[in-house]
């Protein structure tokens, strides 16, 4: 070998070293996020005491995670699914992206109908990194930018960032190296392997798309038990490539239908819970199963040091039929549920292990919401320059995780759901609705009955008792406050079917109420 050649082999070398040993000093980083899983879904109480629902249902590994990391007892999402998601992997409010209702088909709106009102022109396509793609929010994607800095990134289980027919309805378009089961489709069709996972193009044109599943087509197999498989040959094949990897870990359960997952089942009837409820339950104990198993996972092939973990929902739970007991009584004490800007809807269980960093069994009270987790990320990769198309409205909470005690009592959180949700029939209280949290105060606005709803969540958690007529001066400060947020975001509003009026901004209607 020449001295040229030597010289370049050297080099080669060292690049080659050099590379593994950043990739190695950079963490991991997995986000488990479950479809409608509400504060309450758990045995690891997020109040100050255990409720009945807490006692209800068996998280054991939820447990484990809580005492071996940090649990976050303010943590929010949007209050269905899409939104949710499409903040997360954009950074941006939901008020700011304009994806503001869960998404299916290409250009084809999912709102009820309403006598009253009609929602804006929504971004119902999703997201895109795109500009050309219409109805959607152009934006940089959060995986493609830790694809960029030398992750090897996984989705795994439900996407929904887009329509069918959209570009984001392809994880792979999105900055994710691997796709495991993610498309449009925002459930399944079933979770039974035996059953092919509900495989059937004919009778159902989004569910029936579940890439890379096909191999547990007639198995004896649980969707949530083959997800996990999944993932962890995904994790298998970052090792061999010396990658960090991002896992994106999203189950379907406990998402509509509630079918029975029959490992876990029988202890819940034997319980005597009715048995939608306790297939939920088992739903519930399924995907907490999971967890532990990546966690094992981690801990065999000694990465926890190396690995942040993070738990999370996409929006409150579900709080209907056939679930146990009346509407809007299975997230108490919160109020309401999925659909709702009330406490229940949106309030959601969220836990993070860093080791190092995070205190084990440490409890932080500091509110965050779903897109603070795109510069919280790429803070913990250690990804300083990255550019975006979007503005990110979310903010970094890694301050926070290594200091629990912080507060911010100043900063803002807004919703916008100016859609109609499930339609009247789930009542009112679940569709066409703005909200604001600053501090210990949460206002609502009902767009149909032009109503505002004042509450101090440190004394009423439960939002019992409106303030609005206490406190005009506070609802009155707070609709202002709302009101500039929602304009510097350029947001939508519904307008009247009768008139094709934008309904009024809530300080307009605060004012009136004089």
């Amino acid at each position: 070998m020449n001295i040229v050649l030597r010289i370049t082999a050297a080099l080669l070398l060292c690049s080659t070293v050099a590379a593994a040993q950043q990739n190695k000093s950079r963490p991991n980083i997995i986000f488990f996020i479950v479809d409608d899983m509400g504060w309450q879904d758990t045995s690891e109480p997020f109040w100050d005491s255990v409720t009945t629902a807490n006692r209800k249902f068996h998280t054991p590994n939820m447990q484990r995670l809580a005492k071996a990391g940090m649990k976050f007892t303010n943590a929010y999402a949007t209050s269905v699914c899409t939104p949710s998601r499409v903040s997360f992997l954009s950074g941006m409010n939901a008020a700011h992206h304009r994806v503001t209702n869960w998404t299916s088909k290409w250009n084809t709106s999912t709102d009820a109908k309403d006598t009253l009102l009609a929602p804006p022109a929504w971004n119902l396509n999703g997201i895109s990194p795109d500009a050309k793609q219409e109805r959607s929010v152009y934006a940089t994607p959060l995986p493609q930018v830790l694809k960029e800095n030398g992750y090897y990134t996984i989705m795994c289980g439900k996407a929904h960032f887009g329509t069918y027919g959209s570009i984001g309805k392809d994880p792979l378009n999105l900055g994710f190296t691997k796709n495991i089961a993610g498309s449009a489709a925002g459930h399944p069709a079933s979770y039974f392997g035996e059953k092919n996972f509900g495989y059937n193009p004919e009778k159902y044109i989004i569910q029936a798309d579940m890439p890379g599943m096909q191999k547990y087509y007639g198995q004896n197999i649980f969707l949530s038990e083959a997800l996990t498989k999944e993932a962890m040959l995904a994790m298998d094949t970052a090792r061999i490539k010396q990658q960090p990897f991002f896992l994106y870990m999203g189950h379907y359960a406990v998402h509509l239908p509630f079918h029975e997952d029959p490992r876990f089942l029988q202890k819940y009837l034997d319980r005597g819970l009715p048995r939608p409820e306790a297939a939920y339950a088992a739903l519930l104990e399924g995907m907490d199963k999971s967890l532990g198993d990546i966690m094992d996972y981690l801990d065999a092939n000694h990465l926890t040091d190396n690995t942040i973990l993070i738990f999370m929902s996409d929006n409150g739970g579900y709080s209907h039929p056939p679930r146990q007991g009346g509407h809007n009584t299975q997230n108490y004490p919160l109020k309401g549920g999925k659909g709702s800007l009330y406490e229940g809807g949106i309030r959601e269980p969220m836990m993070v292990r860093w080791n190092g960093v995070t205190t084990p069994g440490s409890v932080n009270s500091q509110y965050v919401i779903i897109e603070d987790f795109y510069p919280t990320i790429l803070e913990m990769a250690g990804i300083k320059k990255y550019k975006t198309v979007q503005k990110l409205d979310g903010r970094s909470f890694v301050k926070n995780l290594r200091n629990n005690r912080l507060r911010d009592d100043q900063r803002t959180l807004v919703w916008n759901y100016p859609n109609n949700w499930a339609g009247g029939n789930l009542g009112e209280d679940n569709s066409f609705l703005t909200a604001i949290r600053q501090g210990k105060w949460k206002l609502l606005y009902f767009h149909k009955k032009q109503r505002l709803e004042l509450y101090n969540l440190e004394n009423d958690i439960k939002e019992e008792h409106d303030l609005a007529a206490k406190e005009p001066a506070k609802t009155k400060e707070m609709a202002r406050l709302l009101t500039a947020r929602l304009k510097a975001y350029n947001a939508q509003l519904p307008t009247y079917i009768s008139t094709g009026k934008t309904v009024p901004y809530p300080d307009a209607v605060a004012e009136g109420s004089r």
